[in-house]
């Protein structure tokens, strides 16, 4: 859910990775202003849509990295053995609760999210909606008899 709704804020945004005319402008002024500035956008409007693959796969090399610097090693997830098994084990357990209820904790926070998301579009779209019949209040051609029929002409 998180994914696609991304991609629709991606397709909906105003500065998207795409050649839209803000983007462009954008890149103009940044030539303008300072050159590497425009050369980041161009960057971004050729490239952006991949940032997200990008993000994940630094986050994951530079995890295997510190990892492998603090002695991370497969099942102990970050902490070296203490040689007690007990501990260890109960250790890995509380772990793997913790990670579950942050995974818990990212869905609901995603869910929040689209409701709040939610109520700003009904409130946007209620906003309009009044927006659009107080306009056609005040636009609404006002219609008066016309003196132009056979009966109404004045008589010499």
């Amino acid at each position: 859910m998180q994914r696609k709704e991304r991609e629709k804020m991606n397709t909906s945004a105003l500065i998207r990775p795409a050649w839209t005319p803000a983007t462009i402008a954008l890149m103009v002024i940044g030539f303008m202003v300072f050159w590497p500035l425009g050369l980041a956008m161009l960057a971004y409007i050729i490239w952006g849509d991949r940032l997200d693959g990008f993000k994940r796969d630094v986050n994951k090399a530079t995890d295997g990295f510190f990892g492998a610097c603090w002695g991370r090693h497969g099942r102990n997830r970050g902490f070296a053995r203490t040689g007690n098994v007990a501990f260890d084990d109960w250790r890995e357990k509380e772990l793997e609760r913790l990670a579950e209820e942050r995974r818990k904790l990212d869905e609901l926070r995603d869910e929040f999210d689209d409701y709040a998301r939610e109520l700003r579009r009904a409130k946007d779209q209620d906003e309009f909606d009044r927006f659009m019949a107080n306009r056609s209040k005040h636009t609404a051609p006002t219609t008066r008899p016309e003196n132009n029929g056979p009966d109404t002409q004045p008589k010499d």
